[in-house]
């Protein structure tokens, strides 16, 4: 249609006008469009969410939507890419500019809160810098599941450096890391010098060399981070570090029965996060397992509850007393609720 520009449209393909949305949906429903019904909305084509149809230039069809996503996932990855590049690139700049007041800017003065730690030699570099200066206590949160080889050897020269010194180490994991060999190989050659304890759920990568220097990630990748020294920030975290210790199980002991036959620990985990409406994918990253083994619990978790829909599990999860922390022996239920078909059921 004669006056129509894309200017009129000023959008992202993760955005589309209304009258983009309309002529794209109909489009995929019905595997194509005329031109001339796409005529309104030159985006759909300058975005290549429409093209031609090779067997009939009379018509559009459609990119379809999973290809879309990806290309759109992908353009978002590089920004994210290029964002950190030059995020690196400014406190290069920064120190440099730092250092003509003479001093050495890329080490930790006293006098920097917060520094920009941005690739893997920089931070095991910090790190290394502040496990020689730590004369008392380290606390660290692993989030995740079983710890692999790699990740347990790669700190090892620190946490040995520590032990020698008489420096006293506690970890908090997720419960799913009891069932790695690795962690346990080290807690061992760690000694009295380390105590570990789980939970259901930690918090992302924390590390706190004597309550002065603290380390967290920057990045999704982890690689950057932020070495923090501000006084009230790292208290703040090793207030937060304390509590979850507390409410932590020991690695030695054995995590508590559910009260409830049938549901293991996990399982109770699990139910109480979907009882919050997470989907599987977050359950399964906050409690450390993959997806995979995430949705094969929900699937026996279902059958024990004799749930036949995802709607009736979260019912039945209720029913259970699964959708939150054990409650008192008192009011826990004895028995899961009745299956379908069940006399009470009917």
């Amino acid at each position: 249609m004669a006056g129509h520009t894309t200017e009129a449209h000023p959008h992202g393909a993760d955005r589309l006008c209304d009258a983009g949305d309309r002529v794209y949906s109909r489009a995929v429903r019905r595997g194509r469009v005329s031109r001339q019904d796409a005529e309104s909305v030159p985006c759909l084509v300058e975005l290549a969410l429409l093209h031609p149809d090779p067997d009939d230039m009379g018509w559009l069809v459609p990119t379809s939507p999973q290809e879309v996503m990806t290309r759109l996932l992908r353009e978002m990855h590089e920004h994210v890419v290029a964002t950190q590049s030059r995020m690196g690139e400014a406190v290069s700049a920064f120190e440099w500019y730092a250092a003509l007041g003479g001093g050495d800017a890329r080490s930790p003065a006293e006098g920097v809160a917060i520094r920009v730690l941005d690739g893997l030699p920089r931070i095991r570099a910090a790190m290394d810098e502040a496990t020689e200066a730590c004369t008392s206590e380290v606390l660290a949160v692993q989030p995740g599941g079983i710890r692999r080889e790699d990740e347990l050897s790669e700190g090892l020269h620190r946490a040995l450096a520590l032990r020698r010194r008489g420096v006293r180490m506690r970890d908090l994991y997720t419960h799913v890391a009891r069932h790695g060999q690795g962690l346990r190989n080290y807690m061992e050659l760690m000694e009295e010098a380390a105590e570990a304890r789980t939970l259901d759920e930690v918090t992302e990568r924390l590390i706190v060399f004597d309550r002065t220097v603290a380390f967290i990630p920057a990045s999704p990748d982890r690689t950057m981070a932020l070495e923090l020294r501000h006084p009230a920030l790292v208290g703040y975290l090793v207030t937060v570090f304390e509590r979850l210790w507390r409410l932590a199980i020991p690695l030695t002991a054995p995590l508590p029965d559910t009260g409830i036959e049938g549901i293991t620990h996990r399982e109770r985990s699990i139910a109480a996060l979907l009882a919050e409406g997470h989907q599987d994918a977050v359950v399964a990253e906050r409690l450390g397992i993959s997806v995979r083994t995430c949705r094969a619990h929900i699937a026996r978790l279902s059958e024990t509850l004799g749930a036949a829909s995802r709607t009736q599990l979260g019912v039945r999860i209720a029913q259970a007393g699964l959708d939150g922390p054990p409650r008192a022996a008192e009011l826990q239920p004895l028995t899961v609720p009745n299956r379908p078909g069940s006399p009470s059921d009917r």
